[in-house]
């Protein structure tokens, strides 16, 4: 009997390793999705006094390096659980442990950061922005949470990692792929230009993208601008460090 309990708590090490991972997940696929690719909000978007994008956008990668440091910390424990011969769960049980970890990211972030200290909205730019937190939590929290509950009452399956691995990336990659998508019929996208760029380099990019000035801060180091979707990978040649809409923000990692 003493054998069976420590099997299953040493089972119990895959299962909240891999919840947490699903957690991380959850902050990448907001993050990814929300907060550059849409553009509805920021991490701080309705904090008093933090109105510079500068300082939105940093949070924004602090946001993303803690949620680096939650995966890095579910892989480690994943692999000291296999270190230790721990009995691996099925590949059903492991993947309903990354939907559990993803759905209770969005309860986490819609009730705490959402209602409770007023961080942000899903979208800032809506007069029900209520319904559209509402609409959030009941895709990417409840669904996920009840795929959780469906799949542990299910069968295990083989007690096979490899298995689970090509599961749960095969999950990831697709929740991936579908959080870059940019927005249908996008006119508008942001640029941050790296520091130093000054108003003469902004505007020979603007000329070589046949870009129209939209919005600029006071320094033009971060500009609004209507260009033709095609024409948005240039402005990474021309002195841009984040470029909205082409998945792709060097600023992230600088």
């Amino acid at each position: 009997m003493l054998d069976d309990r420590g099997a299953r708590m040493r089972t119990s090490s895959w299962i909240g390793w891999t919840v947490l991972l699903g957690v991380a997940l959850g902050g990448f696929f907001d993050g990814i999705l929300l907060h550059q690719v849409l553009q509805w909000h920021h991490f701080l978007s309705l904090v008093p006094g933090v109105d510079d994008l500068r300082l939105q956008i940093l949070f924004d990668g602090y946001f993303h390096v803690f949620m680096y440091l939650l995966a890095v910390a579910a892989l480690w424990g994943l692999v000291r659980a296999r270190g230790r011969n721990a009995p691996a769960p099925g590949a059903l049980a492991l993947v309903a442990a990354v939907l559990l970890g993803f759905g209770l990211w969005n309860v986490i972030d819609v009730s705490l950061a959402h209602w409770i200290l007023r961080l942000h909205r899903l979208r800032l730019d809506t007069s029900q922005p209520l319904w559209w937190d509402l609409g959030w939590l009941a895709v990417f929290g409840v669904v996920p949470i009840a795929g959780w509950a469906w799949l542990r009452r299910r069968p295990g399956g083989p007690a096979n990692p490899a298995v689970a691995v090509c599961l749960l990336a095969a999950l990831g990659g697709t929740t991936g792929a579908w959080s870059l998508r940019g927005p249908p019929d996008d006119r508008f996208t942001t640029v941050v230009f790296a520091p130093g760029s000054g108003p003469v380099q902004v505007f020979r990019a603007l000329e070589a993208t046949d870009a129209r000035l939209v919005w600029a801060d006071r320094g033009m180091g971060v500009v609004m601008v209507a260009v033709a979707p095609g024409q948005r990978w240039r402005f990474y040649g021309l002195g841009a460090l984040l470029v909205g809409g082409t998945a792709l923000g060097r600023g992230c990692v600088s």
